[in-house]
This record gives structure tokens, sequence and C-alpha cells, in this order.
């Protein structure tokens, strides 16, 4: 039976990947003003760089997450044209969209009790998600299940490291996460906070850095740390809207570790409110995360 796999927009994923990967995208929300602005519109090339500019001016740009009528406007016309349905969704330690969307799945399976529907709670964020996605999209190109496809994302999702910076503390700061007193001390000595995901799907401080280039050799150094065969892995990097320092460090991964491939995007509002610009991050299969 034919089915099609679906994520949120937390996911990341380029255009060329959504249409490579045959991939649906149900859009979480950001709000400027008190108006609502999806994260993702199908057929319409992504820009944040507006959104960018308002959060260097510390505008004050709140989130929220998928709600039935998002899930209802993506996830049912794919059931009702005769395929089954797998959703990768926002990790549930960070986002109660994964918890809307399994609701809404369990009326979808009432309505059509011959559909099969599956979802993962990815315990996964920004391109890592979108990484998941990347190699179930192949498992599904290669003939699998779709019951073969969500247990493999289920035994490999934990397997995909997150490690990532942010660049200016005022951010954290204002999600509640540093003291005032720390986030203006280590803005002055240009201290760079390292953040991972765990395996609880929440982010967690890991330590600290004094520098961007020390904190682009850090990022690199992970892969070394942590990866499992590297050299065959394609290495995905998210940006908020600093693509230079991606690329510098896609090129630092390169020259140490002759990857496959490095697959870059731009951080979405909905997770850039929270991390800001300058957030800079790496995602490969590891022994951990």
């Amino acid at each position: 039976m034919s089915y099609k796999i679906i994520t949120d927009s937390a996911a990341n994923l380029t255009d060329e990947q959504i249409k490579d990967y045959d991939t649906e995208i149900i859009s979480l929300k950001y709000n400027i003003d008190g108006k609502d602005y999806d994260s993702y519109i199908k057929g319409v090339k992504t820009d944040f760089s507006p959104v960018y500019k308002l959060l260097r001016e510390k505008a004050m740009i709140t989130t929220s997450l998928a709600n039935r009528g998002d899930c209802d406007k993506v996830i049912l016309p794919v059931l009702q044209s005769g395929e089954d349905v797998l959703v990768l969704a926002f990790s549930s330690g960070l986002s109660g969209t994964c918890q809307n969307i399994k609701l809404a799945a369990e009326d979808y399976k009432e309505m059509f009790p011959d559909r099969k529907i599956i979802v993962v709670d990815s315990l996964c964020a920004s391109m890592g998600q979108g990484m998941l996605v990347y190699y179930v999209s192949k498992l599904k190109a290669e003939g699998k299940t779709i019951e073969e496809a969500a247990e493999w994302a289920e035994n490999n999702k934990l397997s995909i490291a997150h490690i990532f910076t942010i660049d200016d503390l005022f951010f954290l700061k204002r999600g509640g996460r540093l003291s005032g007193t720390s986030a203006v001390v280590g803005s002055l000595l240009g201290i760079k906070p390292l953040l991972h995901m765990a395996d609880d799907g929440k982010l967690y401080v890991t330590g600290k850095v004094r520098g961007r280039k020390a904190t682009l050799e850090f990022l690199a150094d992970s892969l070394g740390e942590k990866g499992i065969n590297i050299k065959e892995q394609e290495i995905f990097i998210v940006h908020g809207d600093c693509l230079e320092d991606a690329k510098t460090l896609g090129k630092m991964i390169l020259d140490k570790y002759k990857v496959k491939g490095i697959t870059y995007n731009i951080l979405d509002p909905v997770i850039a409110a929270h991390a800001g610009p300058g957030t800079l991050a790496v995602f490969f299969i590891g022994k951990e995360r």
C-alpha cells in the first residue's frame, strides 16, 4: 500500500528536499504584531530575511504549535486520496505539536478505518528532524513498508546528533534560560554557549567557548568524537541567517572528514525566535547524541 511521509516545518527541510522526498509539511506559525504567519507555504519559495531583520532589532516574535486545522489541511487530503500516512513530528520535549498530531490521528483512524496512520515522536528538531525524514524517505524509495520505515525511525532517532551554538545570549535570556547578569557578562566576554539535544528530546547546555572561531572548531570536532562512519554520511548544517559561517564550518568538515556531502538551510522563524540570529548547528549520525 502506498504511503506518504509527512513532517512539520520545524524539520527545516529545504524546498528542494521537500520536493525530492515527496514530503508534505504541516506548518507551524509565528506571530508578529498580532498577525500569524506560516513557516512553510507549499509552492512559495522560502525567504526568512525580513524575519531575521526584525529579530536583530530585538522584535518580539511569538510562536504557536500546529493545531487541528493545520493537521486537517495536510493529512486529510492524503488519506482521502487512498494513501497511508507516516508522520515524523517535532520533538515532544520542545513542543505540543506531536501530541496534537497524535490526537488528530486518533480521529482520522475512525474516519478512515482502512488507512494506516502512524505518528512517530522524532525527539528531534530542526534539520535533525529533517535528517530523520531524509533516511526514512530513502527506505521508502527502496520499497520498505510503512511499518518497516516507522520501526527504523523509532530505533534510530536517538542516533541523530544535534550539536549547536547560540550567538546572541539575549534570546536565551528572553526565553528565561539565562539570568540578565549572565547574559550581559557573557556577551561582553564573547562567550558562546554550546548545546545539544538529549535523548528526552530537550535541549541542554553542555559547555561554552569564547569566540566564533573556537565555536566552529568545536562543532567540527564533534563529528570526530561522536560520529559513526562519517565519510559515508550526508551532513546537515542549519544557520540563523549566517550562511558564511555555515559554509566555513562546512569546509572545515569536508577538509577534515571527506564526508559524502553537506546540505545547508536557514533556521525557520519558529525556532529562530527562541535561538536568535547567528545560531549554528550540525547534524549527523553518531554513537550517541
